[in-house]
C-alpha cells in the first residue's frame, strides 16, 4: 500500500522542495470540491477531522471516526475519486474536549479517542496533550514533560490499536505521528491579538527531547522512525478581520533549526487565509504540512452570499431562499457556536456572524433550515439563468471562467469553483513547478 505521507519525507530529504495540504473540514459541498479537483490531478488527498467535530461520542457533526470515513469514501464515490488516494487524519487528538475533567478520566478518554481513530484506519495521527486539565496548576504554563508524558501515552495506545489492525490485514500501511506543544487552538484566535510569537528553536529542541525521555520511560525507543512532524507557529494567525501573514525572516532561526533533523516536517497551523506566495514560501522553509480549515467554508459562505445576492435581483421576494437570513436566524437561534468567539456591539456581532474570518457559520451549514435553504438557492437559480454580466458583479473569478467555457453557469458549480480557487493556492504551494492557471491569465 502507499504511504504517501513518508513519501513526502523521502522526497524532501532528496532534495525536492513539496508539501501536502490538510484539510479539515466535515462539509460535504467543500469535501466534494477537494476531492474533484484532486481528480484532475490523481493526487493524494489528506483529509482530517478534529476531535470537537469527531470522536467517541460524535463530536457536533454527529460522527465517530468510522462514520467520517464513510461519510468521506461516499463523497469519493459520487465523485469517482478513487478511495486509496484518500489519507484520513486526526487533529487535536487529546484531551481537548474534557478539559473540564481531571487527568485520569480525560486520559482514559483521550486513550479510547485515538484507538477509534486509528482502527478505523485514519493514517496520521496529531497528538495534542497541550492543553491544562480540571487537576492542572491554573496559575501556571503546563510543562513540557506533562504534555510529553500524556502524548507518550496516546502513541502507546495507538500503536496497540495499530497492531491489531495489522493481525487483520499484514499490509496495513503503519501510522504517522504529528506531536508539537507550542499548538494553536483550532479554528484561529478568539480574541483580537497585535503580534504573533514565532516558535524558538530552543522550544523545538525541548520538546523533541522530552518526548523521547517519555518514549524510552515506555519502551518506545523507535517511536521517532513514526514521527515525522511537530507542530510550530511560525507566526500565522487569523482572527475575525485580521491576518498575520508569514514573514520568513521572523522564522529564519526556527526553520533553519529544524532543517537539521531531516527525518521531521513542521506542521502550520491556521495557515487560512495566507496568500499563495506566502504559502509556497512557508513549504521551501521546511513548513511542509499546512493545515486549512475555517477558510474552506469561508469560501463557500462567500459564494452562498454572492448567489442569494444575484437571487434578490432575479426571483420574486415570495418565493426566495432567503439563505443570507437563513443563516443569520439558525445562528441567532443556536448562539452556543458564535457567542465565546465574537465580542462587541449588536452591530459588530452582527457582521462577525456573517463575515469573521473565523468562520462560525461553518457549524450551521448541516443544519436543516439552512441546507434546505441553500439547495432552494440553487434550484432557483437554475430556473432563472443567470446573466453573464450579471455572474460578473457578484463572482468575478467564476464570470471569467464561464465566459471562456471553462465553468458551466451553474450555482452548484459555481459556488464549488469559488472553493476550488482556494484550493488552488495550496496547490501552487505543496507542488514542484506548480503555476496557478486561468486566473490571472
Amino acid at each position: 500500500m502507499t504511504d504517501p505521507l513518508r513519501n513526502l519525507i523521502a522526497k524532501r530529504q532528496n532534495g525536492v522542495i513539496c508539501g501536502i495540504t490538510s484539510y479539515c473540514t466535515a462539509n460535504e459541498l467543500v469535501i466534494e470540491a477537494i476531492l474533484e479537483q484532486a481528480k484532475r490531478f490523481d493526487d493524494v488527498v489528506l483529509i482530517e477531522a478534529t476531535a470537537n467535530q469527531v470522536n467517541q461520542y460524535g463530536g457536533y457533526t454527529g460522527m465517530k471516526p468510522e462514520d467520517f470515513k464513510k461519510f468521506v469514501y461516499k463523497i469519493a464515490d459520487k465523485t469517482k475519486f478513487p478511495k486509496e488516494n484518500i489519507v484520513l487524519g486526526g487533529d487535536h487528538l487529546g484531551p481537548l474536549i474534557w478539559t473540564n475533567e481531571k487527568e485520569e478520566t480525560a486520559m482514559e478518554k483521550a486513550k479510547e479517542l485515538v484507538k477509534l481513530f486509528v482502527r478505523a484506519g485514519y493514517k496520521k495521527i496529531h497528538l495534542d496533550t497541550s492543553m491544562r486539565l480540571a487537576d492542572d496548576p491554573m496559575d501556571k504554563e503546563l510543562t513540557d514533560e506533562t504534555i510529553a508524558k500524556r502524548g507518550a501515552i496516546l502513541y502507546q495506545v495507538c500503536e496497540e490499536a495499530y497492531q491489531e489492525l495489522l493481525a487483520l490485514n499484514p499490509l496495513e500501511t503503519r501510522p504517522v505521528y504529528i506531536i508539537g506543544s507550542e499548538v494553536p487552538i483550532p479554528g484561529g484566535a478568539q480574541e483580537e491579538e497585535s503580534s504573533i510569537s514565532v516558535t524558538k528553536p530552543e522550544a523545538v529542541e525541548k520538546t523533541l527531547r522530552v518526548y523521547r525521555e517519555e518514549f524510552e520511560k515506555l519502551g518506545l525507543q523507535n517511536a521517532f522512525e513514526n514521527i515525522i512532524g511537530i507542530v510550530v507557529q511560525p507566526g500565522v494567525e487569523f482572527g475575525d478581520s485580521e491576518i498575520f501573514h508569514y514573514d520568513r525572516y521572523k522564522a529564519l532561526d526556527l526553520c533553519s533549526y529544524v532543517k537539521n533533523y531531516s527525518n521531521i516536517v513542521m506542521e502550520g497551523h491556521s495557515t487560512d487565509y495566507q496568500s499563495p506566495g506566502n504559502l509556497k514560501e512557508m513549504v521551501e522553509d521546511g513548513i511542509a504540512i499546512l493545515k486549512v480549515g475555517p477558510a474552506l467554508t469561508f469560501s463557500l459562505r462567500e459564494g452562498l452570499f454572492a448567489l442569494s445576492k444575484i437571487e434578490q435581483e432575479l426571483i420574486p421576494k415570495q418565493e426566495r431562499a432567503d439563505f443570507i437570513n437563513v443563516l443569520e436566524n439558525a445562528m441567532l437561534n443556536a448562539p452556543d457556536n458564535w457567542k465565546k468567539h465574537y465580542h462587541g456591539s449588536d452591530k459588530q456581532l452582527a457582521i462577525k456572524r456573517k463575515y469573521s474570518f473565523s468562520d462560525r457559520c461553518r457549524y450551521y451549514f448541516s443544519q436543516p433550515d439552512v441546507v434546505k435553504s441553500m439547495h432552494m438557492l440553487f434550484s432557483n437559480l437554475m430556473k432563472a439563468e443567470i446573466p453573464l454580466s450579471m455572474l460578473q458583479q457578484y463572482m468575478p473569478i467564476q464570470f471569467l471562467k464561464v465566459r471562456d467555457g471553462k465553468l458551466k453557469m451553474d450555482p452548484y458549480e459555481l459556488v464549488k469553483d469559488n472553493i476550488r480557487v482556494l484550493i488552488e493556492d495550496y496547490n501552487y504551494a505543496v507542488k514542484p513547478n506548480y503555476m496557478i492557471g486561468g486566473i490571472f491569465i
